[in-house]
Formats: C-alpha cells, structure tokens, sequence
C-alpha cells in the first residue's frame, strides 16, 4: 500500500528519486508512469497497471468515442521506466511536459494506496487551493457515511 506525501527534485536528467518507503512497495525495478486524469502523473506497479489497461481496454468498444479518447489519453502515452540503482526513475519529456513538470525544480509525490502521482509543487498547491470547497463538501458527505452504524 502506497501512502505518504514526499518532495524530491527533478534532476537535469529528468530523473526523479522514489522515496524508499514507496520503492518498496513496488515488486521488481519497473514502473509504468502515465498522464493522469488531473494535471500530474499517475505511476503504476506493472501489476496493476495491467488491471486498469485491461479494465479500460474492455470496459467499452472501439467504436464509442469516450473509450477511444480514454485509451489515447491513459494507455497510450504510458511507459514502463526502470528504477535505478540509486532509487530514482527517469521520466520521459513527453510525460514531463503534460505535467507542466520541469527540470531542476522540485516536485511532489503522493502515495495513493495502490499508485503513485507525481505533480509539480506549484501545480499541486494550486490544486489544493481551487478544490477546498470541493473537499469540505466531501469531508462533510464522509462524516455522514462514517457516523452511519454499519450492520
């Protein structure tokens, strides 16, 4: 289970370092990055990456517009990219680029039980920023589910 919120930097490589307590969650020296659906990555364990490339994949046909547009968007761009020896991975420009991450600046690193997002810092404080009505109505819905007795 990933959890956890880390800043590291981008190196003038386009490397990124994986903090150990995430690296070690993840089975094997591979994981699969790609867009997410907000401005960040999301960043996969093959093995569950392969559970959502399959979910999608079959979740509807070629032929609807929205699974073309989800396949484009979240399965095309993915790539698999090696952790290092020293922890890190190397994420593509391309990948870098739909995140407005850059070179040299610091980025953030969320654990979300079973991925992993990467956001540029400011990107993600900005996203704090617009979402908190968002969230104190969904923290607000979450006390009601959790203040129900469940059977």
């Amino acid at each position: 289970m990933f959890m956890g919120e880390y800043r590291n930097s981008i190196d003038e490589k386009g490397r990124l370092m994986i903090p150990s307590r995430l690296r070690s969650e993840v089975t094997g020296n591979v994981v699969v990055v790609t867009r997410g659906v907000d401005t960040c990555l999301w960043l996969f364990p093959p093995e569950q990456w392969k559970k959502i490339a399959h979910s999608i994949m079959g979740s509807s046909s070629l032929f609807k517009s929205k699974t073309r547009l989800l396949q484009r968007r979240i399965i095309a761009p993915a790539q698999e990219c090696e952790i290092d020896r020293s922890g890190r991975i190397t994420i593509p420009p391309t990948l870098r680029d739909s995140a407005g991450i850059e070179l040299k600046k610091e980025a953030v690193i969320l654990g979300i039980d079973s991925y992993l997002e990467v956001w540029d810092t400011d990107a993600y404080r900005s996203y704090l920023d617009e979402s908190e009505s968002e969230f104190l109505a969904a923290a607000e819905e979450l006390g009601d589910v959790l203040a129900t007795p469940s059977e």
